[in-house]
């Protein structure tokens, strides 16, 4: 007999989670408010609303065909079902706005995952909720919709021109990186710059935040908007940025911390004035040795040396890393850039429900993760979820979870039991080389082989 489990209680405001997602899927207001058409799915077929959301959620690497049929099998419950085709599913989802996904993640996953009962201690740093902005490159489906809307990226080589375009976007997400839930995610047009969608994004951020961000948004006008929301942030600078970075960059001293005064650049202080802004700003420099050796200079207007010690920012920015794994998942695991349909709208559907999944599995994962942390004293390494597997059982036991009326507590019973029936063991002190050039034999074993997926 293997070993068991011992499983949580699951927690109240997980089942109310899950009612409340049940509900506005069937609420006739919330259809109302993301159909393209008052006459649009009126009609009593088999792709109603809500079966056209779950399967855009169940987002597959398969052919759309197969995915239909095992999806209506699926729903029909051992019974005869009718056959929908691939061109019915299109003409389905033409009918529905992406915001419907934006709202169930706004009114259903966020109030959840910040209820009072949700709340753990590692959630915040010092009484800070830790919030990364960045973004990311996404190359979007080849048709001429899609290039202009966002626009044609030239492919060129040693001898000019190939005549080879594609559309490029890009996807900008505010993310809480201790509860590992994205707060707001944009996809636009890859010509609109990273800080420019981040700028737009800081009503998301709340007084007593922190922003952590990497060195494309070290500028005058990003960080003093930060500060004149009320929040905090730390941000790591280049080795060509503030002059007092390029000093301690040149002395080459980890655990150094010096407070100066920063003034606005002559250039952007007309902005600075329009948007209200500071036109001097108090900051702290602090130095930190990665463990290859490197130094790293961070900004941030956390000037207490006494309540944030110098000591501590390490460990803080090294938590930026899983704004870039979440994007990994976004674009690895989960395929977002196998999208689903050539049209706007689906591209903004396939990136917008990418996104919920990512946080329904963070949000649902908790108590598993919870109850592997609790066992970590009796053993040799600390386990955590094994996200293939998490995503895996979400999306195989979406349909339960968000469509049929299963008691909510039996089916996230049933999933932690899936998600903490097969952790990872997590070794801090193992590095891996990163490998700078990539032979062609070597990219393709990777993709065909290594290379872990979630279909």
């Amino acid at each position: 007999m293997g070993m068991q489990n011992v499983l949580p209680d699951i927690p109240n405001h997980l089942i109310n989670f899950v009612e409340a997602v049940r509900a506005r899927l069937r609420a006739p207001e919330f259809l109302g408010r993301h159909r393209v058409r008052g006459q649009d799915f009126t009609r009593q077929c088999q792709l109603t609303f809500p079966v056209v959301m779950l399967f855009v959620l169940q987002k597959t690497l398969r052919s759309i065909q197969r995915h239909l049929h095992e999806l209506l099998n699926e729903l029909a419950a051992g019974e005869l079902f009718e056959p929908v085709t691939t061109g019915a599913f299109t003409h389905a989802r033409a009918k529905l706005k992406h915001t419907a996904f934006v709202e169930l993640n706004r009114e259903c996953v966020l109030p959840a995952a910040y209820s009072a009962e949700a709340q753990r201690s590692g959630d915040r740093w010092r009484g800070h909720r830790l919030i990364g902005l960045d973004s990311s490159k996404t190359r979007l489906p080849n048709s001429q919709e899609m290039g202009e809307q966002f626009g044609w990226v030239e492919v060129s080589n040693q001898n000019g021109s190939t005549g080879t375009r594609y559309p490029e976007g890009r996807l900008s997400v505010v993310y809480d990186l201790r509860k590992r839930v994205g707060l707001d995610a944009r996809l636009e047009p890859a010509s609109v710059g990273e800080v420019a969608l981040a700028l737009e994004q800081l009503g998301h951020l709340q007084p007593g935040d922190i922003s952590l961000t990497d060195r494309g948004y070290t500028g005058y006008v990003y960080l003093a908007s930060v500060a004149k929301r009320g929040a905090d942030f730390i941000a790591r600078c280049s080795t060509s940025s503030f002059l007092t970075s390029r000093e301690m960059f040149a002395a080459n001293r980890a655990n150094r911390s010096r407070v100066v005064w920063v003034m606005v650049p002559r250039e952007q202080k007309q902005e600075c004035l329009g948007r209200g802004l500071p036109l001097k700003m108090k900051v702290r420099f602090v130095s930190v040795r990665l463990s290859s050796g490197e130094l790293e200079v961070l900004m941030t207007s956390l000037v207490d040396e006494q309540r944030y010690p110098t000591e501590e920012f390490l460990t803080v920015y090294g938590w930026r890393w899983g704004h870039e794994t979440f994007h990994f998942m976004l674009k690895g695991r989960l395929e977002l850039e196998n999208y689903s349909g050539l049209t706007v709208e689906a591209v903004q559907q396939d990136f917008h429900a990418a996104v919920l999944l990512c946080n329904l599995e963070s949000l649902l994962s908790e108590p598993a993760q919870a109850a592997l942390n609790e066992g970590h004293a009796s053993q040799r390494q600390t386990k955590r979820v094994n996200r293939s597997v998490s995503y895996h059982a979400l999306k195989d036991q979406l349909l339960d979870l968000l469509y049929r009326d299963v008691p909510a507590a039996e089916v996230i019973e049933k999933l932690t039991r899936l998600f903490q029936g097969s952790p990872v063991a997590v070794r801090p002190d193992r590095k891996i080389p990163r490998r700078l050039k990539r032979s062609f034999p070597r990219s393709y074993h990777f993709y065909r082989r290594v290379r872990k997926i979630v279909f």
